[in-house]
């Protein structure tokens, strides 16, 4: 018997380890769909490449509708984890800023030195990118992917504020109240004319919430609590994709419930083949990769072109610069900072 106890706790760990990965793996997936979305639909779009590249990967932006998804399955999940508020913040900060901070500096600096038409911000703008949600007081972003990380934290004060309150457990309440002020704006608009606060939109996130949505009903779904009921995630997920089908599209509603799939399977370590070890690199530098890649990249594309490279080369070697910036920028700045801000937290909190 104890011997059975012990191979079932190894395998559910195992289990819980696979999803992890599985999830991070799929946050890679979804930073190099986007990536390759900005190097090749995009950069023709803005630049006017002629001729456009081969490829053309024209709905790699809806990666980050999978990063929302993932992102709401996670913060729920570390906060359901989380004994006091900072906690999380020391968690989220480390996380976030210092790897944010440095790309600044870096797109900065090399957006300047290559050139970029029409992108370039000035010295006070990029200082302003530092609190990253300057997107609120109209400051210019360094790099134009910046816009989701206003999104993100965003997010996470709310979710904060929800566990300061000791109101998580009333989650799927306020997830349905968010769905239908998001609905009521797209009536009140459509239907009326009538345009609500938009400040107000802006601060809750209503355009995003249904993906959050949908990530926290995943991790509710997919949390092992014995005698708990898998009703309410269901109904706020389907409620999460009816506001898409109302609000968006068909097809934006259909690609929430392929998306939402892929992130279940992930949650329940059913997508084995993202634990080779290629997607679980991607999954590592996901967060490096998307704050490095766009304004750089096209900057080396453009520079490229001007010396006759082929506009196919360009993709590649753009790309290749980006998972090598964002690779250095994970173990020589994200990861040890992490470690470092996290260790002094647990010291303070040992010597308290």
């Amino acid at each position: 018997m104890i011997d059975q106890t012990s191979n079932s706790s190894r395998a559910g760990a195992a289990s819980g380890s696979n999803r992890l990965v599985e999830i991070d793996a799929l946050r890679g997936v979804a930073a190099l769909a986007v990536v390759l979305f900005h190097y090749t639909t995009h950069y023709a779009r803005v630049f006017g490449a002629d001729p456009p590249p081969s490829i053309s990967v024209s709905g790699g932006h809806y990666g980050v509708n999978l990063f929302f998804i993932i992102s709401g399955f996670v913060i729920f999940m570390t906060l359901d984890r989380t004994a006091k508020p900072m906690d999380f913040v020391v968690s989220r900060f480390s996380r976030l800023f210092p790897a944010y901070w440095v790309a600044i500096v870096m797109t900065f600096s090399l957006t300047h030195l290559l050139g970029l038409p029409g992108k370039l911000v000035d010295i006070g703008a990029a200082v302003g990118n530092l609190i990253m949600i300057h997107g609120l007081f109209r400051v210019p972003h360094v790099d134009g992917v910046y816009w989701t990380l206003e999104v993100e934290l965003l997010f996470y004060c709310g979710m904060l504020a929800l566990f300061r309150l000791r109101r998580l457990d009333s989650i799927h309440y306020v997830l349905l109240g968010l769905l239908a002020a998001r609905l009521t704006y797209f009536v009140l608009e459509k239907a009326f004319g009538i345009d609500l606060s938009w400040t107000i939109y802006r601060l809750l996130i209503l355009r995003h919430i249904p993906w959050f949505a949908l990530g926290i009903s995943i991790y509710l779904a997919t949390r092992r609590r014995e005698g708990e009921s898998r009703r309410a995630p269901a109904l706020t997920a389907a409620c999460a994709i009816v506001t898409l089908l109302i609000a968006e599209s068909v097809f934006v509603g259909m690609l929430a419930v392929i998306l939402a799939g892929a992130v279940f399977l992930a949650a329940t370590a059913r997508l084995s083949p993202l634990r080779h070890a290629v997607f679980v690199w991607l999954g590592a530098i996901s967060y490096p990769l998307y704050l490095l890649h766009e304004n750089i990249g096209w900057s080396i594309q453009l520079r490229l072109q001007a010396l006759g490279v082929p506009i196919d080369l360009t993709v590649v070697l753009a790309m290749a610069t980006s998972l090598t910036l964002a690779t250095a920028l994970t173990h020589w700045v994200e990861q040890p900072a992490m470690r470092w801000i996290r260790a002094r937290y647990r010291r303070r909190l040992a010597l308290a």
